[in-house]
């Protein structure tokens, strides 16, 4: 069937009269914050006590965004006698967020829980400069990461919660003292004595048997 003639402008107009019907729903921003998911990557914050400098963000950001300065210091021995040992110490930890595209790989692989996502997005700058957030700026960035949603109710609980709470039930059963039932040790001297069959007595065992005669029956005869 041959469409109708002036049928598809029909139809536009018809949708443009129905959308001029409707109120507007443009949130008028800065006016009205917009109502932003949990999971929404705005700005990366830097938790700089779980860094241990392991460079592994920086190799495996794909725009090489991120910039690390260390120097290593001497750890005296914990013990007499042990060894020295050496670790590293953040000196700069930097992101250029005018070259960052919000991938998420230095979050992901980073080991220690280091860098976390944060919803604030509100950083422009009039200098391109200043989109370089040094290690102060972004664990002030920290305080506005979102707490981590809560588990479901069947969920079984994290392994580090679990292997921390059996560690602290076995120091517990450690320093509890040992639990002792009164009298414990007569219960136990009384099951190592002999018993004595029921009906016998200690009199009993000492009369003479019936058939050996007694001292005085024995000079008579």
């Amino acid at each position: 069937m041959a469409p109708i003639p002036g049928s598809g402008l029909a139809k536009g107009l018809a949708v443009t009269l129905r959308t001029m019907t409707k109120k507007s729903v443009t949130a008028q921003y800065p006016d009205a914050q917009p109502d932003l998911p949990p999971r929404t990557r705005g700005v990366i914050g830097l938790f700089e006590e779980n860094c241990t400098v392991c460079m592994l963000c920086a190799r495996e950001c794909p725009d090489w965004c991120i910039y690390i300065d260390s120097h290593k210091e001497t750890v005296p021995a914990a013990a007499p006698g042990g060894r020295e040992r050496s670790r590293n110490v953040l000196d700069r930890f930097a992101i250029d967020f005018s070259l960052c595209m919000y991938c998420g790989i230095c979050i992901e692989v980073c080991p220690f829980d280091a860098l976390f996502w944060s919803p604030e997005f509100e950083y422009a700058e009039t200098d391109i400069r200043d989109l370089t957030h040094e290690r102060d700026k972004l664990r002030e960035w920290m305080w506005t990461v979102p707490a981590p949603p809560a588990l479901d109710p069947g969920a079984e609980d994290p392994k580090e919660l679990a292997t921390a709470r059996k560690t602290a039930d076995k120091l517990a059963a450690q320093q509890a003292p040992p639990a002792t039932e009164p009298h414990a040790d007569e219960q136990a001297r009384a099951a190592e004595r002999p018993t004595r069959p029921q009906g016998d007595s200690k009199q009993q065992t000492d009369q003479p048997k019936p058939d050996q005669p007694t001292p005085g029956q024995e000079g008579r005869e």
